[in-house]
């Protein structure tokens, strides 16, 4: 398909997250450390669950897929950012960044319906623990986490299309670090109107659903942990669910102000800043989150460390 036939524009211009030039070695600094630590938190993760027998339970299948979307998610837009600061050059072709777009909407969408995923875990564990191993067999976990993987093939692959025959007459100057939907529809001279009724429809399904299902479990887990007799299960429990909750309202709080909020309140700064959340900070937050009170998983992460420098010469 020749996508370029569809508009003037062969390439886009990322403004970025600054346009002042000494704040470039800056914010350079701050991302590439932002990256390694998602790229070495994710993959740490991912490798301590897979080498360890004892982790292979739904949980934590459903924590290395997470790992493994998160990783994908910034690396779809941190090295592009990245590279862009170190060349001075700001540009992006047509395809390269309609194919950015669509890898950040599939991941971003993955991520949002795992993250539920994972709290309806949680909730049949804590109160339907006697029917847990039946209600979480292995064929249904595959299918939690396959579905959401299909369906977002889908619905990226519609977005991407739609844009695709949108025609870009004037500026080609993204205000944004990477890719997105929003900007891109601001910036054509095109009527977006179905665009813009599929972005209201793939966020009630994607982002309004998962997050009322998603408060749904833990008001359920919160009911239960509040019949726990013990004050110190009761506190533990309490900041376990705390720190879940905290990403939750980051990731889903962001997402919804910029995807479904009314385009008159909508700003570059509000989206650049909203874009930071769940790109970067959020998948950096989640190794942490998801491994520093887990004792399982620490165990093995030490386990992991350990074997490896053992091995090494």
């Amino acid at each position: 398909m020749e996508l370029g036939n569809k508009t003037n524009a062969e390439e886009f211009f990322l403004l970025g997250l600054s346009d002042k030039p000494e704040q470039q070695p800056l914010l350079f600094a701050i991302f590439l450390c932002m990256y390694l630590i998602i790229l070495t938190g994710n993959l740490l993760i991912i490798l301590a669950i897979g080498s360890d027998s004892h982790l292979h339970t739904p949980m934590y299948f459903f924590l290395s897929n997470l790992s493994f979307v998160d990783l994908c998610l910034a690396t779809n837009t941190i090295p592009k950012m990245l590279a862009n600061i170190q060349s001075k050059s700001k540009s992006i072709s047509y395809v390269c960044c309609l194919t950015q777009m669509y890898f950040f909407h599939f991941f971003g969408i993955v991520d949002s319906i795992l993250i539920t995923v994972m709290a309806y875990d949680r909730f049949v564990a804590i109160c339907h623990p006697l029917h847990y191993t039946t209600i979480m067999s292995p064929r249904v976990c595959g299918l939690m986490v396959g579905l959401p993987w299909a369906f977002s093939v889908v619905i990226s692959l519609a977005h991407t299309l739609l844009v695709s025959r949108l025609n870009f007459c004037a500026s080609t100057e993204l205000p944004h670090f990477f890719c997105d939907l929003t900007p891109l529809l601001r910036l054509s001279c095109s009527d977006t109107t179905v665009n813009k009724v599929l972005v209201l429809i793939v966020g009630g399904l994607v982002i309004v659903t998962p997050f009322l299902c998603l408060l749904a479990s833990y008001a359920r887990i919160v009911v239960a942990i509040l019949k726990v007799p013990s004050a110190g299960g009761r506190k533990k429990a309490f900041s376990t669910c705390s720190s879940h909750l905290s990403v939750v309202a980051l990731l889903y709080g962001t997402t919804i102000g910029v995807y479904l909020s009314p385009s008159s309140i909508c700003t570059t700064v509000k989206d650049k800043a909203s874009a930071v959340m769940y790109t970067v900070v959020t998948p950096m937050l989640n190794p942490f989150i998801y491994s520093l009170r887990n004792r399982d998983l620490k165990g093995a992460l030490k386990k992991l460390i350990h074997r490896k420098v053992v091995s090494s010469p």
